[in-house]
């Protein structure tokens, strides 16, 4: 269900930005349960048995039960979607999921692959790559995964709409990580949402507001981010979006007034990167 956004922004959360993707590490702290985002597409998990291996794909891949789980609930008749039919965020949480392999998807001219195997490129890749390139864990590690999917081939300047709807997408989908990780842990137990530039692949999203809404997000729902930004120009602009983020803070305390003011810098949609 749809949760609203709160009147005012109180409290910062830790917004932690690194270089580089996902590894699912465990927490040293057992009080904190940590959750890895899903870039969901509007239909759950659909394309996990496709020849493409963008970023779901890939975690799919990786935790092979997740193409089960929507089998699953396609079989018993619920719909397996992130958006509700009347275009409303309903983001998945599914704990406790085995991640059984680890797959490389950076080049590697050694291995023969010098174009990686992420996106497209998985597709023209033999059964001999795929297999070098994926390192089976015979002692599986555990995953908690957040699916909740953004807007898409948007063009033109963000509208106010689209920004709100952006902001309630996450606030939803990370206030629904936090119930679940106090449910399992207890009403101290502290939520550490994994992410990075959510919607921004073959969606078209804008890099620097996905980062600023998700900071927003954080904060209402009382939730700490690391953002994964992949490589040196993607650490730069999550910088800047905290840094925007931060300013447009400091101005007000009001969330009504703080999306106006991202709206009004008319951040525009990028393109599709095709993967």
């Amino acid at each position: 269900m749809e949760r609203q956004l709160s009147e005012t922004v109180t409290e910062r959360r830790r917004f932690e930005v690194r270089p580089g993707v996902f590894d699912y590490a465990a927490l040293p702290d057992p009080a904190t349960v940590a959750w890895h985002l899903s870039f969901a597409d509007p239909e759950l998990f659909v394309a996990y048995g496709s020849p493409l291996l963008a970023q779901n794909e890939l975690q799919c891949a990786e935790h092979p039960v997740l193409g089960s789980l929507r089998q699953a609930l396609m079989a018993t008749g619920v719909r397996a979607r992130t958006i509700d039919r009347e275009g409303r965020p309903t983001p998945v949480t599914v704990t406790g999921v085995q991640r059984r392999c680890v797959i490389d998807t950076l080049p590697n001219l050694a291995a023969g692959r010098p174009g990686g195997l992420y996106g497209n490129a998985f597709s023209h890749a033999s059964e001999v790559q795929i297999r070098a390139a994926t390192t089976p864990l015979c002692l599986p590690t555990i995953s908690n995964i957040l699916a909740m999917a953004a807007p898409s081939y948007g063009t033109g300047a963000y509208s106010r709409e689209e920004i709100d709807a952006i902001a309630r997408t996450a606030f939803t989908g990370f206030s629904a990580a936090r119930c679940e990780s106090e449910r399992m842990g207890g009403p101290q137990a502290k939520t550490v949402i994994h992410t990075g530039f959510w919607g921004c692949g073959a969606f078209g999203g804008n890099r620097t507001l996905m980062t600023i809404l998700q900071a927003l997000a954080a904060d209402l729902a009382g939730v700490d981010v690391v953002f994964w930004a992949f490589n040196d120009a993607g650490l730069r602009v999550a910088q800047e979006g905290c840094t925007v983020y931060e300013q447009e803070r400091d101005s007000t305390s009001s969330v009504s007034a703080l999306v106006d003011r991202i709206a009004a810098r008319k951040l525009r949609w990028g393109a599709s990167d095709g993967n």
